[in-house]
């Protein structure tokens, strides 16, 4: 039986909630994992536990009794209750540690306010309150952004530290970062690699390609065609830099505008929304130095712009 270890109450200066961590020695399910490392608790104990998020597998809060659990695998048993299961129709979360939330962003929601737009409710009020349900001194932080109409894979930070390093070593521990988009007409070529330098309008917010130096951020996109019909395209989208309205001017700059997206060109509002999704994200840990990969399905409005135009 591996032993069990309670970690200290204070870390990096801050009371931390106490917490057992067990390392598992032979597969099992988590519910008769639990039952044997816990001291005689009982069924119902272990489902409280689950059910107020109190339980950690390999970082990652669990809820479900019969998760398998392998050799090697880590186990955290919170003495406090976790944050209450965030429900929210427009913000899911995929995944949660000490360190960080991964979420599922739909259309529709900005990121962080904006001058703008100061009191709209946005991901980043949504996950505040979110986590300052177990304790009103915790915090979230941006670490990047989608744009309002654009769907998918966020990462935030619990700590300014924690920010900071993925803002500043980006490039370094982002290994894969994915969009699939629908544009209207269909690219010449089936892949290629779209390289120019943008600058935005301060007064207009436009975003503006270059296709020389003109002392705007260099900006590359990588595509490739997937499929298409008699009116529109689905492309995949890889990111070498993460510009503001980048994939939406590059695909402009094409000639071939993600459907929806009428400031940058496009001529048709089929699904009511830019059809561009964030559909993978895969970096390093900031902290355990482990490769974490994410994906999300393609919306399915997206699919029926796919179909075969009816006779």
């Amino acid at each position: 039986m591996a032993k069990q270890r309670t970690q200290p109450a204070f870390k990096n200066g801050k009371k931390i909630i106490p917490c057992t961590r067990f390392r598992v020695t032979e597969a099992a399910e988590l519910m008769q994992f639990l039952l044997a490392k816990m001291g005689g608790m009982s069924r119902n104990s272990v489902k409280s536990l689950l059910a107020h998020r109190q339980v950690q597998v390999n970082g990652q809060i669990h809820t479900q009794y019969n998760l398998p659990l392998n050799a090697g695998d880590s186990v955290i048993v919170s003495a406090g209750k976790g944050n209450e299961e965030l429900k929210h129709p427009k913000l899911r979360v995929v995944y949660e540690d000490d360190d960080l939330i991964v979420v599922e962003k739909k259309e529709g929601l900005l990121t962080v306010a904006t001058e703008r737009n100061s009191l709209e409710t946005t991901a980043f009020s949504i996950l505040r309150r979110y986590v300052k349900q177990s304790n009103p001194r915790n915090g979230i932080y941006t670490v990047h952004r989608l744009d309002r109409e654009t769907s998918g894979l966020l990462v935030f930070a619990k700590s300014r530290e924690t920010q900071e390093y993925m803002q500043a070593y980006w490039k370094n521990i982002v290994t894969q970062r994915a969009y699939v988009a629908v544009v209207e007409g269909k690219p010449a070529e089936p892949q290629g690699t779209i390289r120019t330098w943008l600058t935005e309008n301060q007064k207009s917010k436009k975003v503006y390609s270059s296709p020389t130096d003109n002392g705007g951020q260099l900006s590359i996109t990588h595509y490739e065609l997937l499929e298409s019909n008699e009116r529109y395209s689905l492309l995949r989208l890889q990111l070498e830099t993460g510009r503001k309205n980048q994939i939406r001017v590059h695909l402009a700059d094409m000639g071939y505008p993600v459907v929806g997206d009428k400031k940058y060109g496009s001529g048709t509002t089929p699904i009511r929304r830019i059809a561009l999704h964030a559909c993978l994200l895969e970096f390093m840990h900031p902290v355990t130095r482990q490769k974490l990969r994410f994906e999300s399905a393609m919306p399915k409005s997206f699919r029926l712009l796919l179909q075969p135009a009816k006779a």
